[in-house]
């Protein structure tokens, strides 16, 4: 894959990019409004594919905040229409690294040397780009480490980059943009702190420790004096991608650990710590020769604060659902209901909301659950083509739900599909024993 030589940086850039990005989105839809008329199925289809290659196209070519709403959006594989998921899913392992004199450049900035005068041997050639950094090998005292670089520019654009952005983002997901403030506030806070990598280090460490006890998990070792505001340097550890793993012949029982290990890892953190790694996609994720699990990457870390964590676990309960009262109080702490909604809106969200949290914690609420089952992921592809049609969602204020609940989700969303890849069976209750 051709490297990167220079980053659009600027504002004017970055929107000129996005500006042109636009223009081909407009002859696509006049392309799609002239064939519709001979085949209305097939013209949508190439629509998708046409507007998802050419959106992705920019985005990688941007990096950054830019890039990663791609890679957030890769994860909605219920909501989009597959093609915008398969193009946007390269984001997690297929972006053109930078050139080697721009990682030097970096290096001598961030950490006051050359690779060569820092390491003892060090590949200039990434082994992984994504959205907002590429990873080197390299070694030290004969330990082998990853050298995380970050894209030029990436933190300061993040606030410019998601004005531009939003519009695409509240057009798929057919938001209004009243009211959508918070959550992208939301997404602009845990993006500043995923750009800066000492705060990475503070995470990982915290993490990896008080996750040191769970079984069939691993973490890289990380190094405080190779480490910085935009570069991070860890050991080195050999194992396959989650991602690819899954297209292996491995048997259920591999799986089935694997699964095991990830469902503990996830509700010891919410249920022990009351924070969660948060960006639960496959490159996130290795397996190593021993069929272990081995977590990589900490940027993304989500405190959950008692005043969510409390009503949110509540709701999960067959027993709140059941209670009109307190299901009802609880819709309104979490902001799913809202003080100004009249009765025909109180009775349309209670239902609907009592709807998908009967099928969304399903797993909660059975002592083994299979996450390879039909009639579950039916369910929850139903409830997404429910969303995206419901004529009576787009009439009223739509935009519902404590901003907590957008990395909570996509943690959620983001771990069951983990689980569906490994066809994994888990005990739900098992990390219980951690606790």
């Amino acid at each position: 894959m051709k490297s990167t030589d220079k980053i659009p940086t600027s504002k004017l850039q970055r929107t000129s990019k996005l500006v042109g990005t636009g223009v081909k989105l407009g002859a696509n839809y006049l392309k799609y409004y002239g064939q519709r008329v001979l085949d209305k199925e097939g013209a949508k289809l190439q629509l998708d594919e046409s507007n998802a290659s050419d959106i992705y196209d920019s985005l990688k070519d941007l990096k950054g905040s830019a890039l990663k709403v791609a890679q957030m959006l890769s994860m909605e594989r219920n909501i989009l229409p597959k093609a915008y998921v398969e193009r946007f899913s390269l984001s997690q392992f297929s972006v053109p690294p930078l050139s080697a004199p721009l990682v030097k450049k970096t290096l001598k900035r961030y950490l006051g040397g050359d690779p060569e005068q820092l390491f003892d041997t060090f590949d200039y050639t990434a082994i992984n780009a994504a959205s907002i950094g590429q990873v080197h090998r390299a070694t030290k005292d004969q330990i082998p480490l990853a050298v995380k670089v970050q894209y030029p520019g990436v933190a300061d654009s993040i606030q410019s980059d998601l004005t531009l952005v939003k519009p695409i983002a509240l057009r798929m997901f057919n938001m209004s943009a009243k009211d959508s403030e918070k959550y992208f506030k939301e997404v602009e806070y845990k993006l500043l702190e995923e750009t800066d990598y000492r705060i990475e280090l503070k995470q990982s460490r915290e993490i990896t420790e008080a996750c040191a006890h769970l079984r069939h998990i691993h973490f890289p070792e990380y190094y405080d004096e190779l480490s910085s505001q935009r570069v991070l340097t860890m050991s080195y550890v050999e194992g396959m991608p989650l991602g690819q793993w899954v297209n292996t012949n491995f048997s259920a029982k591999e799986a089935n650990a694997i699964g095991q290990a990830l469902w503990d890892f996830y509700m010891y953190q919410i249920h022990g710590l009351k924070k969660v790694h948060a960006d639960p996609h496959p490159g996130n994720f290795l397996i190593d020769q021993n069929n272990e699990l081995v977590v990589i990457d900490f940027r993304c870390i989500k405190v959950i604060p008692d005043s969510f964590y409390i009503p949110y676990f509540e709701l999960a309960k067959h027993s709140t659902q059941d209670n009109e009262q307190a299901f009802t109080e609880k819709l309104y702490e979490l902001e799913m209901l809202v003080p100004s909604d009249g009765p025909r809106e109180v009775a349309y969200f209670s239902k609907l909301f009592r709807d998908l949290l009967s099928l969304f914690t399903a797993p909660f609420n059975a002592d083994i659950f299979d996450f390879s089952d039909p009639k579950f992921w039916e369910g929850i592809g139903k409830a997404a083509e429910f969303f995206a049609n419901d004529q009576e969602i787009r009439k009223m204020n739509s935009n519902r739900g404590s901003q907590h609940f957008l990395y909570m989700n996509r943690t959620f969303f983001g771990l069951y599909n983990l689980l569906y890849d490994l066809k994994a069976k888990v005990d739900t209750q098992a990390f219980r024993r951690y606790l």
